[in-house]
């Protein structure tokens, strides 16, 4: 699977690159403040599976009024370090690899 090249963002990680994104309109779980902001994340030029990462904030198009946080790339590069040492196989075709950072502390 992978995520449209435009909107998407690069970011290097450790010497690797990569893409994410988040989805400019939110789900009705996330427009309702009952599920979090998600950033999907593939490697930059070759297929193979995503990583959803679950942040710690609410979306900022979320319909409540929450108060959101903007994704700060140091965020998405925690988060894809967090999925590889989890065991996410970013060039491997497979499920999305979903890692939780909501609960992290």
């Amino acid at each position: 699977m992978a995520i449209p090249k435009k909107g998407s963002r690069p970011i290097t990680v450790d010497g690797v690159d990569y893409r994410w994104s988040v989805r400019r309109k939110p789900t009705y779980s996330q427009g309702i403040c009952q599920a979090h902001l998600s950033v999907a994340v593939v490697l930059g030029h070759t297929p193979g599976s995503v990583a959803v990462l679950r942040m710690p904030h609410a979306h900022p198009g979320n319909w409540m009024g929450a108060p959101a946080t903007a994704v700060r790339p140091a965020a998405v590069a925690h988060g894809i370090r967090s999925a590889l040492r989890q065991g996410w196989k970013p060039d491997t075709p497979g499920r999305p690899f979903l890692i939780d950072l909501a609960s992290a502390p």
